[in-house]
């Protein structure tokens, strides 16, 4: 939000900031946890459940941005923002996933680090 309000970009404001941020939090835990499990469990139709867990990330980086601002009016920079917002979604994914405090989030983080020297 801070960035919507302070900075001049012509698409970034604070419609789109709460409508993919909501969304975000919504689904990109569920992305995240889907294409885990397929990947290192490989159930029945597991690259199906990838596609399946992208559709929704395609949906809140690029589909509701390029309708939020083609109904606004907004310039759009879609290219630049789809590889900002990508990497974004997934790394709110992989936090929001994480089960605990942040406290906690950091001592596990220390954890694995001191067991990997």
């Amino acid at each position: 939000m801070y960035g919507a309000v302070s900075y001049g970009i012509s698409d970034w404001d604070v419609g789109i900031s709460l409508i993919m941020g909501g969304l975000t939090y919504l689904c990109a835990p569920w992305s995240v946890t889907t294409i885990y499990n397929s990947i290192r469990l490989r159930p029945h139709l597991w690259p199906l459940r990838i596609v399946a867990a992208i559709v929704p990330a395609m949906f809140t980086v690029d589909w509701v941005y390029w309708l939020y601002h083609s109904a606004v009016g907004n310039k759009m920079l879609r290219w630049e923002n789809f590889k900002v917002s990508m990497a974004l979604y997934f790394i709110c994914g992989l936090l929001w996933l994480y089960r605990g405090s942040v406290r906690e989030f950091v001592a596990d983080i220390g954890k694995k680090n001191r067991e990997m020297k």
